[in-house]
C-alpha cells in the first residue's frame, strides 16, 4: 500500500500553515506560532463532543490533527461555547507561561487554516458542527 500523501507530505503541509500564520501575525518565531495554534485548537476542542471533534479533526492535515488531539481527555460534561471574548481569554490562559496569544489569535489562526488547507474539506466539516463551532472559525 502506498503511503497516503497527507502523511508523506505532513511536514510540507504544516510548514505551509505555519508560514501563513507567521505572515498574518506579529509572532516572531515558529515556537510562538505553535503555542498560539495549540491553544486555539485545544480551546476549540474543549467545547466539542467527541463526535464533533473527530469530524473537525478529519478535516485537518496530519500535524495539526495530532496537535488537536494531543493529551485530550474529553470531559464527562461538555461546557457550552461561551462568547468570543471568553473564548479569547481561554486561549490566552492555555499554558499561560508559554503563550503569547492575544484577543485576535482565534481569528488569525482561522485565517491561516483557510489559507493553507482545502477550503471544501474544511467547510464540509464545519457545516456538520453546531453554529457556535462554525462561528469559532469565522475568519
Amino acid at each position: 500500500m502506498t503511503v497516503p500523501a497527507e502523511y508523506a507530505h505532513a511536514d510540507r503541509d504544516f510548514e505551509r500553515f505555519m508560514t501563513a500564520l507567521l505572515d498574518l501575525t506579529t509572532l516572531e518565531t515558529r515556537h510562538r506560532a505553535y503555542a498560539v495554534t495549540r491553544a486555539v485548537l485545544h480551546v476549540f476542542r474543549a467545547h466539542l463532543s467527541v463526535h464533533d471533534a473527530l469530524v473537525f479533526a478529519d478535516a485537518l492535515p496530519a500535524v495539526l490533527r495530532a496537535i488537536f488531539v494531543e493529551t485530550w481527555r474529553p470531559p464527562a460534561e461538555l461546557p457550552p461555547f461561551p462568547d468570543r471574548a471568553a473564548l479569547a481569554r481561554e486561549v490566552r490562559a492555555n499554558r499561560r507561561d508559554h503563550n503569547l496569544a492575544d484577543d485576535d489569535s482565534i481569528r488569525l489562526v482561522a485565517r491561516a487554516l483557510r489559507a493553507s488547507l482545502d477550503q471544501i474539506t474544511l467547510d464540509r466539516a464545519l457545516s456538520r458542527l453546531p453554529h457556535q463551532a462554525r462561528d469559532y472559525w469565522a475568519a
